[in-house]
């Protein structure tokens, strides 16, 4: 038997508690065992059971109701989505890394962990509490999830952020944001020439007293597109795209979902489920807008030439688990 890591032979080991050969690498010293027995958590679960948990969290479901269909308890569940998160939040760094674009829209969407920001104030709490932003950057013709980053919005978060979607790229490219002002300041300083730099303020009039009751957004009365940097095209001065790409996160991450009790309670889960949905996301959901010469869906990653197939989330996880 050969180590799947450093491709040298190795010796028995013993075994394990369910009577399973485990093998030993004199070159590395990691152990193994002769069956797939645990998944990456390390937990005594089926990998097949755990990867259903896991489908149903990027499907909207909560951890609780995952509990309730699987009998795997919620910590298990946690437990694997952290761990999953995190390796993919490392592998989503190497992966989209120097990708052609041609038309970005970035944006950040609201959340929270723990609590509201002014509760957080008011307690005195840590700075992992209270208001969690996610900047997201989506390439308008691939649908392809750039960059995104978790934090406030703030002007480091922003430069993070940015750095972030800089690495991400490669070529010169239209960006559009909103008008969040730290754009205007960061973009320019990083990009340089690199990109058409615009951004688009949407002026919202107040909302009737039905739409109030009925929690709708409301009407917007003014466009503002305003040129930063570059020479980028007016037609494609747009952030319709991804903010409805913030709809999906909405949907499909249980923990975004508003008026619900749903919401993260840790920081460090709240991270891990975004960045788990987000190579999912990439990698292994068909976008409805996207079609193959042959008449089937692809992902955006596809789109993209980073891979040539639709990836199942069990090879996902495990190409995440060897960064």
């Amino acid at each position: 038997m050969l180590c799947s890591i450093c491709q040298n032979d190795m010796q028995r080991f013993g075994r394990n508690r369910n009577g399973s050969q485990r093998y030993r690498c004199d070159t590395c010293a990691r152990t193994f065992t002769d069956e797939q027995t645990r998944p990456a958590d390390r937990r005594r679960v089926e990998e097949s059971r755990l990867t259903m948990c896991l489908r149903m969290l990027l499907e909207g479901m909560s951890i609780r109701s995952a509990e309730r269909l699987t009998g795997i308890h919620r910590d298990t569940i946690i437990a694997a989505l952290v761990e999953a998160g995190d390796n993919c939040q490392r592998w989503l760094a190497v992966a989209v890394r120097g990708v052609p674009a041609a038309d970005v829209q970035a944006d950040e969407i609201w959340g929270f962990v723990h609590c509201k920001e002014k509760t957080r104030e008011r307690r005195n709490l840590p700075q992992e509490m209270g208001d969690a932003y996610c900047f997201t950057a989506l390439e308008r013709n691939t649908k392809l999830i750039l960059a995104w980053h978790l934090g406030k919005r703030c002007p480091l978060d922003t430069a993070e952020f940015a750095d972030k979607l800089y690495v991400a790229t490669e070529g010169r490219f239209q960006l559009t944001t909103d008008g969040y002002t730290p754009y205007q300041t960061v973009i320019p300083t990083l990009f340089r020439s690199r990109v058409d730099f615009a951004t688009l303020v949407k002026v919202y009039g107040e909302p009737e007293e039905e739409a109030r009751r009925r929690y709708s957004p409301p009407r917007i009365t003014e466009v503002i597109a305003t040129v930063r940097t570059g020479e980028p095209d007016p037609a494609l001065i747009c952030t319709s795209h991804v903010e409805r790409s913030n709809l999906t996160i909405r949907m499909m991450i249980r923990r975004m979902t508003r008026l619900t009790n749903a919401f993260s309670k840790k920081w460090d889960n709240h991270e891990a489920a975004l960045a788990l949905f987000f190579a999912y996301y990439n990698f292994c959901r068909p976008h409805m807008t996207l079609t193959e010469s042959a008449g089937h869906k692809c992902t955006p990653a596809m789109a993209s030439n980073l891979t040539d197939y639709v990836w199942s989330l069990q090879e996902l996880l495990r190409n995440a688990d060897r960064v």
